[in-house]
């Protein structure tokens, strides 16, 4: 028996029941004179489905696969397991459709993303710590009921639906030397690419994928889907820990290219694209812009276009991918000062400080450690500055006092 598989009259099968504007918007397309400056590349040119609706591409595979479904015949019911973009895409699509659904989704799932599900109108169970132990529970209630299994990327018509993005991209540059697209359980790519091979073969499909949950590479060697038991990465969009058949086949076929990011690369692209873009994209979509920013990646002197397929970035990890940036460009730096334990030198240290026009966010007394004498204690400051070159002149200066300086937090170890 024939494996299935997506062709491009899917995709246009999808297209024509994905036409209402009400339920999957044409996203807008912005250039990034930055980016093209960063990078070599004569146009960079933004798709920006972070935007869409739900804030992410996933409603438009839940819409195809779910109004097909309803199209072949009764359906009341849905489950879907979701870190959180699938879960908001089948929960306004079940809705709209005037289908119930349940959706799984880890304990460890954005807050954001579990209440924007269930404004949408779905049941939401939350269950283990990862993507996999959601999958394994929805799997057990759709056994328990009648209901009907929409799967995340193991889905010709989630592929198809996914695909229309494609069409679009196409429309939006039909002279695009390569589009940059970030990998999950690969439905997104997969039906991209397939839009591509169809609209402009000739483009070059680069795919991404977060460091702490690559599979695919490791997936293409072996022929057939590697799973990982767990994954690190705060991108929990592409988390998903391994591909299906389904999409590592497409994948082999139509994708050029493949390459990962950092937890690193992926905060400083947050930031950046928060920055000079003036747009707040979760990890997984600024994945792209992380891969485009990297060394493996050459797009010098082409016309590029990442994509940026979700903005449901979570406000606390918003915090943490900011702070972890800023240390990085050394924004934030944490100073480690010897000093005799006596009264005065926080105060004079304090001074130096804002002296050189850097700002004080906490300080405290270390004194319980081996290598110091008696009398003697470590100041860490925490600081804030305009970046490395101001940091250097806060360190220059106390260390001019005499003091014995050291900055505890500068790494470039990703």
């Amino acid at each position: 028996m024939a494996e299935p598989g997506v062709d491009y009259g899917d995709i246009e099968a999808a297209l024509a029941r994905l036409d209402d504007p009400s339920v999957v918007r044409e996203t807008p397309v912005e250039r990034s004179t930055t980016l093209e400056g960063k990078t070599g590349a004569a146009s960079v040119r933004l798709k920006m489905e972070h935007l869409q609706w739900t804030g992410s591409f996933k409603t438009r595979g839940a819409y195809n696969t779910i109004a097909k479904r309803v199209e072949e015949g009764d359906l009341d019911h849905v489950v879907a397991a979701s870190a959180g973009n699938h879960a908001q895409g089948v929960a306004l699509a079940a809705t709209t459709l005037g289908v119930e659904s349940t959706i799984v989704m880890p304990k460890t799932a954005p807050q954001a993303k579990v209440e924007a599900t269930r404004g949408y109108g779905a049941s939401v169970e939350l269950v283990g710590r990862d993507f996999q132990a959601a999958m394994e529970f929805a799997r057990e209630l759709v056994g328990e009921t009648d209901a009907e299994f929409i799967h995340a990327f193991d889905d010709p018509a989630i592929v198809a639906g996914q695909g229309t993005l494609g069409v679009e991209m196409c429309e939006d540059a039909p002279d695009i030397d390569t589009v940059i697209v970030p990998i999950g359980g690969g439905g997104l790519i997969s039906g991209v690419a397939t839009a591509f091979a169809e609209h402009s073969p000739g483009t070059r499909i680069v795919g991404v994928q977060a460091e702490g949950a690559a599979t695919v590479a490791d997936s293409l060697n072996k022929g057939e889907p590697v799973t990982l038991d767990s994954v690190d990465t705060i991108a929990d969009g592409i988390a998903t820990g391994g591909v299906s058949k389904l999409t590592l086949g497409i994948i082999d076929r139509h994708v050029d290219e493949l390459v990962t990011v950092t937890n690193g690369q992926i905060a400083d692209a947050i930031l950046l694209l928060m920055e000079r873009a003036k747009q707040v994209v979760e990890g997984a979509g600024a994945a792209s812009v992380a891969a485009l920013l990297g060394e493996d990646l050459d797009v010098t002197g082409e016309s590029v276009m990442p994509l940026l397929c979700g903005g449901n970035l979570d406000m606390t990890m918003l915090r943490t991918v900011l702070i972890h940036a800023l240390t990085r460009r050394e924004q934030i730096i944490r100073l480690r000062v010897r000093i005799r334990d006596e009264p005065g030198r926080m105060d004079e240290l304090s001074g130096v400080i804002s002296d050189q026009g850097a700002n004080i966010h906490a300080v405290r007394h270390d004194r319980a450690i081996d290598d110091l004498d008696v009398g003697e204690a470590y100041l860490v400051f925490e600081v804030e500055t305009n970046g490395a070159d101001h940091a250097a002149r806060v360190v220059d200066a106390i260390a001019g006092r005499g003091y014995d300086v050291a900055v505890v937090n500068r790494t470039r170890s990703d």
